[in-house]
């Protein structure tokens, strides 16, 4: 854990060097007015961002979607396009989010776990419920909200011990999740224009069993979600 913070940390002071850099040149109008305009623009901001996704290792999917959303908008930008440029960014989007689906669903079927009621495997698109887990050896679960989300009861449930794993992928959507407040929680969530926090603050001070831990990790774009204890 410690290394992947030093390698995010390493790639963040490599990008505001270069980003430094790039300011100086420009001061002393070494930038052609042109090159300005794009150096300097919202589209390469989230290619930027979209790098340090990548180098650093982490949330490969938010930084691909990054570089897809800002190389999109910046096309324009490069050449002259004679028609409508901008109408095929819902057809790409969705291209986008069936690729992700995809990959998603592909990955669900390497990873060795089971359909039993130690793990949920949901997708919501334009809707969403409340669950009930109460599984007495959790071991995690995987979930897709497109446009929708779900509310997630826990408090009945019982965390197996080791680590146990929560892969969320929400987009204009989000999750909340009700969990015992004396479990073990680490957020792993990647936000684009959105959050995902661990709102248990008032019980941060109950005694944990460090031999068990959940992990929610995964990406939020234009959404989020949230983890409570009431």
């Amino acid at each position: 854990m410690e290394n992947q913070r030093s390698n995010k940390r390493a790639v963040l002071g490599v990008i505001l060097v270069i980003v430094g850099f790039i300011l100086i040149a420009t001061n002393f109008n070494m930038f052609p007015f042109g090159l300005r305009h794009i150096v300097f623009s919202w589209q390469a901001l989230l290619i930027l961002i979209g790098l340090f996704f990548l180098l650093s290792r982490e949330a490969n999917v938010t930084g691909w979607i990054l570089i897809g959303i800002g190389g999109f908008f910046l096309i324009p930008r490069l050449w002259d396009m004679p028609w409508g440029w901008h109408e095929l960014f819902w057809p790409a989007m969705l291209l986008g989010l069936g690729a992700v689906l995809i990959v998603r669903g592909v990955a669900r079927h390497k990873e060795p776990i089971d359909n039993s009621p130690d793990y949920f495997d949901d997708v919501s698109i334009f809707g969403g419920g409340d669950r009930v887990v109460s599984s007495q050896n959790f071991k995690g679960g995987r979930l897709t909200a497109i446009f929708g989300g779900s509310k997630y009861n826990m408090t009945h449930a019982q965390l197996a011990k080791g680590r146990n794993v929560i892969d969320i992928f929400t987009m204009f959507g989000g999750c909340k999740f009700i969990i015992p407040a004396e479990w073990d929680i680490r957020i792993e969530v990647s936000s684009i224009f959105g959050g995902f926090s661990d709102k248990r603050s008032l019980y941060k001070d109950m005694p944990r069993d460090p031999s068990r831990e959940l992990i929610i990790k995964g990406v939020a774009i234009f959404g989020g979600g949230d983890v409570v204890s009431f």
